[in-house]
């Protein structure tokens, strides 16, 4: 029997995280199928994922009118909502946990969106979180913005496992690794043990390209179009062989401490006119992990192409971006421009969600 094509991908070293959950996919068995037949070792979720299951299910219905009596804070009902889905999904993946000691296994579950910018209330709710799911296979998501990067830092000190999400910039995303190995630092300044400590920097892609193929196709500039996530990513994964190596990380690899792994984001293709695996495909290598909605997953099952791709065309990588400076293109404008929308994109569906879960409970009150 051939090789499935998904699970083909671990052998070069990445692992292959869903990005989406619901209580259907868990009650039916189809996680567990994914996770024993295509070998899928993590999930995420975040408040559009959340906003799609709630909305366009019952399965929340007799959970929304339970917590309505303990409380009238929708985005508290919410979160009860969720951290029951992350726990029982994070004991899904408990084998997986063990199995890689701790490497992957892991469910991720999001701050509220509206905290995008907010420095003490993005860190005092993700460590309320982390308390109330209480698995030691959780990773709380913040939003690697500005205000985020000190939440990152005391999130990690305080021994929390950390995904930090919508990292589009170069530059960002190395702070992002200064504020986890700080934060590493800080946790074993105050004695304690850091092996246990696991976080992912999420890299997004397809959207980078969704702004600036137009600006390229404009310019005449057709060969670039649909190259500038990838290279983006390729250097990315540079600043990371770089970063967690070395005199300093050394040290804290002598303590047990594991790199923070880059994970590869928005990796659905939305150009009609690119190949549905595009972005799984041009980016498999070592140490990394992909989150995959599942469409994509169906999509590799059935046609991809598993290969070491991630360290290929490096040179070509760093050429893309150099092209880019002298079209005028800013790249790091656009970033900026990415991550705001981020931000927007998730608070719309959430602010939905919270209305969404206030007419189920005014249709049972």
């Amino acid at each position: 029997m051939a090789t499935n094509n998904v699970k083909q991908i671990h052998s070069f070293g990445q692992s292959i995280w869903l990005d989406f959950i619901d209580r259907e996919i868990m009650a039916s068995g189809k996680l567990k199928q994914l996770i024993d037949e295509d070998g899928v070792r993590g999930v995420t979720s975040n408040p559009a994922i959340f906003e799609k299951a709630i909305t366009s299910s019952s399965d929340y219905d007799n959970d929304i009118v339970e917590l309505s009596k303990t409380t009238d804070d929708n985005e508290k009902l919410f979160f009860g909502l969720a951290i029951k889905d992350i726990q029982q999904a994070a004991d899904l993946f408990k084998g997986i946990y063990a199995e890689s000691k701790k490497v992957d296994g892991y469910v991720s579950l999001e701050v509220s969106p509206f905290l995008a910018l907010d420095t003490e209330g993005t860190a005092k709710q993700a460590e309320e979180l982390w308390k109330k799911v209480d698995r030691e296979n959780v990773m709380i998501k913040i939003p690697g913005t500005q205000p985020g990067l000190a939440a990152i830092r005391q999130s990690i000190a305080k021994g929390i496992n950390i995904n930090v999400t919508l990292l589009f910039g170069l530059d960002r995303y190395e702070a992002v690794t200064e504020a986890y190995i700080s934060g590493l630092e800080d946790h074993l300044a105050a004695g304690h043990k850091i092996e246990h400590i696991s976080s992912v920097a999420s890299f997004f892609l397809s959207r980078i390209d969704v702004i600036v193929d137009p600006q390229l196709e404009a310019k005449g500039e057709k060969e670039l179009v649909g190259e500038v996530a990838i290279a983006s990513a390729k250097k990315a994964y540079e600043i990371y062989k770089r970063v967690f190596s070395g005199a300093r990380w050394e040290k804290l690899a002598a303590q047990g401490a594991q790199p923070q792994r880059l994970l590869w984001a928005s990796t659905g293709s939305k150009n009609p006119a690119f190949k549905d695996t595009k972005y799984v495909e041009a980016l498999i290598g070592p140490d990394t992990v992909d989150t995959v909605p599942l469409e994509t997953i169906d999509a590799f099952r059935d046609h991809g192409i598993a290969a070491n791709t991630l360290e290929g065309g490096l040179d070509q990588a760093t050429a893309t971006l150099a092209k880019l400076k002298g079209l005028d293109i800013d790249l790091d404008a656009i970033t900026q421009q990415l991550e705001d929308e981020g931000i927007e994109k998730f608070n719309k569906p959430f602010e939905k969600l919270l209305n969404a879960i206030e007419d189920q409970k005014s249709k049972v009150n």
